[in-house]
């Protein structure tokens, strides 16, 4: 189970929603900001050969979110963190973690749940 005050990422190539473990026991999520690619600061994306144009942006929106998540971790405003994102999504993300982010991730599910609701999401953590 996940500790009070969890920060969970659900995450795809578009978007990403965090929310908040609210429960002292057990898990009850509550929505706390919403990250799109013109809410994040863009950096330079890593060129990839033979990759679209529509891929490219979703790696750099999975890197530009894995900046913003280190940058929270760092500045200690998570002190755990659970992310949910499809496979690429989640692959790319995996490596831009900070080793501290690493050291506060309490679970990785690699699926596609921007769309559900939120008893869908915390199942899926469960």
């Amino acid at each position: 189970m996940l500790p009070h005050n969890t920060v969970v990422v659900v995450a795809d190539g578009h978007s990403a929603t965090l929310f908040r473990n609210t429960a002292k026991q057990g898990l009850e999520l509550s929505q706390t900001e919403t990250v799109t690619p013109d809410s994040l600061t863009p950096g330079p994306v890593a060129q990839l050969d033979e990759i679209s144009p529509r891929d490219e942006e979703e790696a750099g929106f999975a890197v530009q979110l894995a900046k913003h998540l280190n940058a929270l971790v760092l500045k200690n405003k998570v002190d755990d963190i659970a992310i949910i994102a499809d496979p690429s999504t989640l692959g790319v993300m995996r490596k831009h973690y900070h080793k501290e982010l690493q050291l506060r991730l309490r679970k990785e599910v690699a699926k596609t749940l921007t769309n559900s609701d939120i008893s869908a999401i915390q199942n899926s953590l469960s």
